[in-house]
């Protein structure tokens, strides 16, 4: 026999969530079947499945201890940078600047140095997170940038917060403006861009078309020339996302002949050679939080506006505008 005592980063989920992460070793149809038998209780009475389990519950397992081994730990972060730029921080949620070149989780190339683990191995040395204390939780990244791309990446650090904004994320509830440099100035100083976007798992790319397609996805940008260099040919813009799509202001500037500076997919190479670039212009600069529903413990954060402080290609390219933070 074994108990869990819920604590605050395990309320608020399904017993079998729960189950599965606290217990990986079981497998999901023998939970079911004990749930069912009652070798599975909660508060000492039948457990039901999808009930939502709150702080201060005893869940109690009548089942044999094979099922408690628990799944190797993946310490990783132990193996990652500690350099970390952090804007804001508070009890529940981190925003930190990603730099260009480092992933946020770990891909194909197998590197221990990602965004994540540098969050985790900051929050062990704070004493702000024990792997070992943690039954069902782990601090989480919210959004995700390009391995390429600098800007702001949201953490959080409690099971709460992250269940709220992914919910403000999901419900558009949050403004992210983004800062680039295109090859080419646009005809317009500010327009609203609608095109028809298709990933191509294969290459890895996006394809845009002016027409509807089947298979292809509506894409929206908005956009703003902030400053002109007429003798360089580039123009600094400010972007907003309405829709998200894989690649969307890369893809989609390039649609109208203006392709960021920098970009080898998407861009101009002879150009990016020239400047002697070799990522895209692109950060994720300023992060604004417009909630227009409940936002529970998270309410402090409405209205407020959380920017990145040094840009690498402003400061090489358009060292004497002022961008409003």
């Amino acid at each position: 026999m074994r108990e869990f005592i819920i604590q605050k980063n395990d309320a608020g989920q399904r017993a079998d969530k729960f189950l599965q992460k606290a217990c990986p070793a079981l497998p999901k149809s023998a939970m079911y079947k004990y749930i069912r038998k009652k070798s599975i209780k909660c508060n000492g009475k039948r457990m039901e499945i999808s009930q939502k389990l709150c702080e201060g519950d005893v869940i109690t397992l009548y089942i044999n201890d094979e099922f408690f081994v628990k799944a190797e730990d993946n310490k990783s972060y132990e193996a990652a940078s500690d350099k970390l730029d952090v804007i804001y921080e508070d009890e529940h949620i981190m925003l930190v600047d990603k730099p260009v070149g480092l992933v946020v989780h770990e891909d194909e190339s197998g590197t221990p140095d990602t965004l994540i683990n540098r969050v985790l191995r900051y929050l062990i040395k704070k004493g702000e997170y024990d792997p070992d204390a943690e039954l069902s939780f782990t601090p989480s990244l919210c959004n995700r940038i390009d391995r390429n791309t600098q800007g702001i990446v949201i953490c959080a650090k409690t099971a709460e917060a992250l269940r709220i904004m992914d919910q403000k994320i999901r419900d558009r509830e949050l403004s992210k403006k983004y800062l680039c440099i295109t090859v080419g100035i646009p005809s317009k100083k500010t327009d609203t861009l609608k095109a028809y976007h298709f990933k191509d798992e294969r290459t890895k790319t996006a394809k845009v078309s002016d027409k509807p397609i089947d298979g292809y996805k509506t894409m929206i940008t908005k956009y703003r020339v902030l400053a002109e260099d007429k003798e360089r040919g580039l123009a600094l813009c400010e972007a907003d996302l309405i829709t998200g799509r894989t690649h969307q202001i890369r893809a989609h500037m390039a649609h109208i002949g203006c392709p960021l500076l920098g970009d080898g997919k998407y861009g101009i190479n002879t150009v990016n050679r020239a400047y002697n670039i070799k990522t895209q212009a692109l950060c994720s600069y300023k992060l604004t939080f417009s909630f227009t529903s409940d936002s529970g413990s998270l309410s402090y954060l409405d209205k407020k506006t959380f920017s990145v402080k040094d840009i690498w290609f402003t400061k090489e390219f358009f060292p004497n505008v002022k961008i409003s933070k």
